[in-house]
Parts: C-alpha cells; structure tokens; sequence
C-alpha cells in the first residue's frame, strides 16, 4: 500500500494547501445548486479547506500572489477530452507537465504545478498561451487571468475552483484523470497529486526562449523602406492606423488589435508602451450587438503575437481597414492593383496566425 494511502487529515491538508495555494485572504465560492459564484472577503482557513474537502462548501483559488503563482490552469469549457489531451502532448514536448482534471459541470481544467514559492505569472502565461496557441485553442481561458495584480492590492484577480469537493468527488468530478487508465479517475487521487511534478521556472524561461516568446526590442530608427514601409518613426503613422486610434472600432476588435500593434512595433514604440496605447483605444471601442469591449489581457495577446516577428503587409484590402482607408495613403498608393490583392492576401494570413477572432 502507498504511503499516502494512510495519510492523516493534517497530512492532507499540507499537500492540497501545497497544490491548490493562493492569496490566504480571500477565496471564492459558489452554490452547488444555482452555480451562483461569490467572493469571501476572509482569511483561507483549515476550516475553509476541510468544508471543500468534505463537500460541505466549495473553495475557489485566487492563484495570482502579486505576480507569482504555484499553479496555472487552462480551463476546457466543453466535455470532449480531446482537446486538454492535446494540450498535454504539446506541454509534454517541451518538458512541461501537465494533469487533467473533470471539472464540477462540463469540460476539464488542465492544471500545472510549480514548487513554492512560485513562478512569474507572466512566464507561464506566456507559455501556456503559445501552446494554446499551437493547438488552435488560444480562446480557451488561462487562470490566473493576469500577470501581476495592482501594488495597492484592491484587486483579487479571479479564482479558479479547487479541485476535490466532496460533494462531487464520488460522481468522478472535480478529480484529477488517470491517462494510464483511460482517462478514468486516479484511484488514489493523494498519491497522485503527491507525486505529480513541480515545475521549475527554468523550464518555462527554456520553452520561451526556444520559440522566441519575448517580444524583441522595437525598432528606434528609420523603418524599413519600400512600398511596404514608407513610414518613418520620426512621420508617425499610416493615416488609417491613425485613424482607428483616434476613433475607434465597432467590430472585429481583436483583427483591429493586431494590425495596430504591427504598426506601432513597426514606428518603435516598445512593447509595454504599444499595449498601454492599445488599451487607450480600447476606451473608444463601441462593439455592436451586445458584445464586449477587448479586455486587457487579449490585447496583450494579440500584441505579443504582432511583435514576435516583422509583419510587412499594411492590410489595405482588408475588411477590419478599409472603412479607416485614405484615398491620399501613400502606401495605399503604392501598391496597385494585383499588388493591392496580394497585400491584402498577406494580411489576412498574418492576423489568422495571431488568433485574431471577432468579439
């Protein structure tokens, strides 16, 4: 018999504080029921632990302590395992372990540990972000949901549901997925997680500078020229950049997102700036039919993506740019009719490889 198969209730609660650890002054929850989701404004006692642990109260994680975190979870919102298995294999690739768990109603969180006293949430955001990415599934959500939380500390982040509630544990929810046995519940869910790896944040700093994930310094002198590149730092930017600036957009935010970092890489703003300009003109956006404004952390993504590597296309010809078009552009101009297409086709190529979807 395993030693963790005699844990004692002490025993249990250090290993699962230990993988599901977080802010000790506020926790989430919801109602079983309803699925209502709350706040508790309270500290994160054994009480608090041992009520999730038997099914009495559910425990929500704030996993995001200043700007470091001992886990991040990317959170499969549909029951086809395809996808989380997917994911795994892509992680596994580059030495990063990852563990599925069925969530409480429908889909799979996959959930990977780091040892304490964490790692940078924005490195491993970042990583599994790229691999999200690599699968086709950079819509699916990553907790924490940011990088860092605001020095004053008015802000808790967003929590993500512990796993093993007692109330659910006995229906094969809220466990952690045995790939040994056909996806079916570990037997032992303690002896798992005690012997689930932790990952060192080296191991995130190799997966990003192998695929080049860090933005590269922006370019501070002239931009190159030709007839994709007529702009000079020093002359600002093309008159339809300026123009979504200034106005703002209606739909296809995120399309609008990635074409207006390429432009603001491209005249040298670095990276921290070009977001903080993006997430001005996120201000102005009216998005039609009830949908919402670009929040930060797509902004980012859609940044990172446009300053992983020079794009040259300007996307005259497509739909997100034209309505902004100025009959006077000298790039516009200087591409012409055939080239115009080809441009456009260029275009649409590069936002497809940033992820760029309608809001």
């Amino acid at each position: 018999m395993n030693t963790t198969d005699r844990l004692d209730k002490d025993a249990k609660l250090r290993l699962f504080r230990e993988c599901f650890t977080g802010r000790q002054d506020v926790y989430g929850t919801y109602d079983p029921v309803t699925g209502r989701t709350w706040q508790v404004k309270a500290p994160v006692t054994d009480r608090v632990l041992l009520d999730h642990l038997a099914g009495r109260k559910p425990y929500g994680v704030y996993l995001l302590v200043g700007d470091r975190t001992r886990a991040i979870v990317a959170d499969f919102d549909w029951d086809d395992i395809r996808a989380p298995i997917q994911f795994i294999a892509e992680a596994n690739h580059y030495g990063i372990a990852a563990y599925i768990e069925r969530s409480k109603s429908k889909g799979h969180h996959v959930w990977t540990f780091f040892p304490s006293p964490g790692v940078s949430a924005r490195k491993a955001r970042l990583v599994v972000q790229y691999i999200l990415r690599e699968i086709g599934m950079q819509n699916v959500e990553v907790f924490p949901k940011q990088d860092a939380l605001e020095p004053e500390g008015k802000r808790f982040g967003s929590f993500v549901n512990a796993p093993l509630f007692g109330g659910l544990v006995r229906q094969g929810r809220t466990v952690f997925l045995d790939p040994q046995n056909a996806y079916r519940p570990y037997e032992n869910q303690w002896s798992f997680l005690s012997s689930a790896e932790r990952m060192p944040e080296t191991r995130l700093d190799e997966t990003i500078e192998v695929n080049e994930l860090e933005p590269p310094p922006a370019p501070v002198s002239i931009v190159k020229q030709g007839t994709l590149g007529v702009f000079r730092a020093s002359s600002g930017l093309p008159p339809c950049a300026r123009r979504m600036l200034e106005q703002g957009v209606s739909e296809n935010q995120r399309v609008a997102c990635f074409r207006l970092a390429v432009h603001l890489r491209r005249i040298g703003l670095p990276f921290d700036v070009a977001v903080a300009a993006l997430q001005q003109w996120a201000t102005k956006n009216r998005p039609q039919l009830g949908k919402r404004v670009i929040t930060l952390d797509e902004i980012k993504a859609q940044a990172a993506s446009a300053f992983l590597k020079e794009y040259h296309g300007n996307g005259c010809e497509d739909p997100t740019v034209q309505p902004f078009c100025d009959p006077s552009c000298p790039v516009r101009n200087s591409v012409s009719g055939a080239g115009a297409r080809a441009h456009g086709q260029t275009h649409n190529t590069n936002s497809a490889e940033a992820g760029a979807h309608l809001l």
